[in-house]
Formats: structure tokens, sequence, C-alpha cells
């Protein structure tokens, strides 16, 4: 890699970013190591170099960077006030917003990250349920960074083998593997947590049979939408699959990058967190920030603009033509064995892979190397609104020769093409 560990940033943060698939071990050699500001579809880096970019803040930036709309309902809500003693009433009015929107809804708390909220609808499951073990989808591959979905992975270290022993996992698009799980702990599952879809649609029936598997056995049905809400649908993707969970949460996109997270569902559970029942309490989410007023002031207008612009059908739209742009180019570099787009369309993902069909890091890392060297930055695929059928000409422009680079590196190898290390996954062992 060109980034040094003895770097000021990686002396002062641990993995030199806040969150890991940030990190330098994610991006090529030649990536930009900072972004400093956004506009539309592009941003630019400490050094002012330009690049059209599709990670988008992670999926944070759905209406696009600088959202006028957005922005002003920010500014306008940080002169009146961020934070006070007692709640203001722009809680109660997004918190309707929401509820209005989402048919599952019927109470919301809000937070500052995805993480928060999923963890929270874990303990409100737990605790509805008097039951302590989670089933949650393997094939998915990021719920939280609490223990209950860490200690899934290869990174567990820091938590304790009693709280492993209470996460199961099972597989998306084979329900026959939860329903094991359910047999094989019988009333012991508390929740099950998945997203509807992230790289590919769900076969016909999968959802509804989850669904079905939990009203069975009394287990708290959980749909994470933190990517796919206001994206598939704007009711989300338990809409556009025709599902209705009994807790739900939502992020990134919600406030077009600034930090809110939601976590809505049933009164029956939601209300176990609250002050007006004779349960015994459940002290859910308490965070100082977590309503901050500016914050929800960009959801209401981000929501606003969802509802009244073709924002949905856009990233179709988008998504979709370049996949097959992508698809197009890599024909026409004769390697579409090995290099592939696809996944949901507005959601899009891609695939490389070696002489042998292996999936490859390396020739990942040297398509995304070429891409920036074209001024392009495609980690990931994520159509936004600000992104025009132009912008996808000039990735598809930028795609076509840098594939003829891996078409030279199937051919002859990688390493003398390659600048820097390969990228890594985020989930190992040991660096």
């Amino acid at each position: 890699m060109s980034y040094s560990k003895n770097s000021l940033t990686h002396r002062l943060i641990p993995g030199g970013s806040h969150t890991y698939s940030k990190g330098d071990d994610q991006f090529p050699a030649n990536a930009p190591r900072y972004l400093e500001r956004g506009d539309g579809a592009y941003v630019w880096d400490n050094q002012d170099n330009m690049f059209l970019d599709w990670t988008m803040g992670l999926r944070t930036m759905t209406l696009g960077y600088g959202h006028k709309g957005v922005i002003e309902a920010a500014i306008d809500q940080m002169w009146k006030g961020s934070n006070f003693g007692r709640p203001s009433y722009i809680e109660t009015e997004t918190a309707q917003d929401i509820v209005d929107l989402i048919p599952c809804a019927d109470m919301v708390k809000f937070a500052k990250n995805g993480s928060s909220v999923t963890s929270a609808a874990v303990k409100l499951a737990r605790a509805y349920t008097g039951r302590d073990k989670v089933a949650m989808c393997k094939d998915q591959p990021f719920f939280s960074y609490d223990d209950w979905f860490i200690g899934t992975t290869p990174c567990d270290n820091g938590i304790p083998m009693t709280e492993r022993g209470l996460s199961l996992t099972f597989r998306y698009n084979d329900a026959s593997t939860l329903e094991k799980l359910f047999s094989d702990n019988p009333g012991e599952i508390a929740c099950v947590i998945l997203e509807a879809a992230a790289t590919a649609h769900p076969v016909e029936g999968f959802l509804q049979q989850i669904q079905a598997l939990c009203n069975k056995n009394g287990a708290v049905f959980i749909i994470d939408e933190m990517i796919s809400g206001f994206r598939w649908h704007l009711q989300g993707a338990q809409t556009y699959y025709g599902i209705q969970p009994d807790l739900t949460t939502f992020g990134k996109g919600i406030a077009n990058g600034f930090s809110v997270s939601a976590l809505a569902g049933k009164r029956e559970i939601m209300q176990l967190g609250g002050l007006d029942h004779d349960a015994k309490r459940v002290f859910l989410i308490s965070t100082t920030h977590g309503a901050e007023n500016h914050g929800l002031a960009a959801a209401r207008a981000a929501i606003k603009v969802y509802r009244e612009e073709p924002v949905i059908e856009h990233l179709w739209k988008i998504g979709k033509a370049l996949v097959d742009g992508l698809n197009e180019a890599a024909r026409n570099a004769g390697i579409s064995e090995y290099f592939k787009a696809g996944g949901v369309e507005c959601s899009p993902t891609f695939s490389c892979s070696d002489k042998d069909g292996a999936v490859s890091l390396p020739l990942r890392t040297l398509f995304l190397q070429e891409m920036v060297r074209r001024g392009v930055l495609i980690n990931y695929m994520v159509p936004s609104y600000a992104h025009q059928i132009s912008d996808v000409d000039r990735t598809i422009q930028a795609a076509s020769e840098s594939l003829v680079v891996y078409a030279q590196a199937l051919d002859k190898g990688y390493e003398k093409l390659l600048e820097g290390d390969s990228i890594k996954p985020v989930f190992r062992p040991y660096n």
C-alpha cells in the first residue's frame, strides 16, 4: 500500500478511519487518502483532484452531495438549536413521518448509527420473548458492531464465548436452514434478523417463509433496511417484497449524509422501552445526540424529496444502465467470464474472478486501481439521484480501458500491474 502505518492519521486513529469500510486496506494504493468536499456525484480530495464517485458516503448520499434542500433544512434548525434538555417537537414530527410511511411502524426511536438501532431491536426482542438466542443471515455482510453480531465473524477477539453461543446463523434463500435452527433450539430463539435483499433478489416465497417461521415459533421478525431503505421502494424493501416485519431499522440514506438512524415497529414490542406499561422496564436507546434536531430536519427534508420526486425510479434506471454497460465492456474485453456486474439494479455489485473462476481480491484491486487512474471511485456501486446517464457513460468508458488491463493480468499475471498490496476482507482475524 502507498499509505504509511506510521502516518499521523494511523498514529491518532486505530485503523486510520472510523469505519473499517473506509480503511486504507479496502482501497487500491492510488486511491485518494482523504476526500474533502463533494457536489452532486463528484468528490475532491485534499489535493483538489476530482473523481466521479460511486461510493456515495457508503450509501448515505442517496440524493447526492450538497443537496440544497436538505442542507438548508439542517442549517435552519441549527440556528434554532441542535439539542436541548427536553425533547423538541421535531422529534414527534419526524416520528410521525416514519409512521405515516412505513406500514409496520407504530412507534419510532431515533439514534445516530445503524448498529445502535439493530442492537436495540435485538434487545427488545429478547425482552419481549424472554429468550436469549438470535438468528441472523450468514450471507449478509454486516448488522452491527456489537457482540451479538461480531461474535459470528472472524473478528471475534474481545467477545465472550458466552455471547458467541447465543448467536445462530442461517443461509439466505434457504428457509430450511432457519427451520432447522428452530428445531434444534426449541423455544430459545428471540428473533430473526436479516436484510430483505442485499446482493440478489430473494427466491419466490423465501421471505414469506421466514416470516411464517417466526410467527409459528414465537420469534420477533426483524428486517434491517439500513441499505435497502429509500432505495428499493419508498416504503423499503419490505413493501417491495410484500412482507411486514415486527421491527425494522433504517439509516444511511434517511437523511442524505446526516447522522440519523431509526428503529420502528409494532407498538406491543416498542412500548417496552417506554413509560406506559407494567412489564419490567427495558432500557432501550438512551443517547444524548440520538435525536439531534438538525439531523432530524435533514431527514424530514430528504423524505419530502423521496415523496415528491422520482428518486427511487431514477436509482433503478441508473443502476441498470451501469450494470448493462459494465457487462458489455467486459464482453468487449473478452473477459465476461471473469468480470460480472449484477445484483439488484438499484444497488448493484460486481465480481472479479481469476482464470480458475475463483473470486480474486488482487484482480478486484487492479480494476479499482485502473478506475481511480481514470478518475472514478467505484469500490461500491451506489446509484444516487445526482448520477446522470452521462456519468454512466463516463464510467463505462473508464471501465472499458480498465478491463483491458484486467485481461492482461489474466493472461500474464497481476503482479507487475498492481501498484501496491491487494485489498483485504474487512472481517479477518489478523492484519
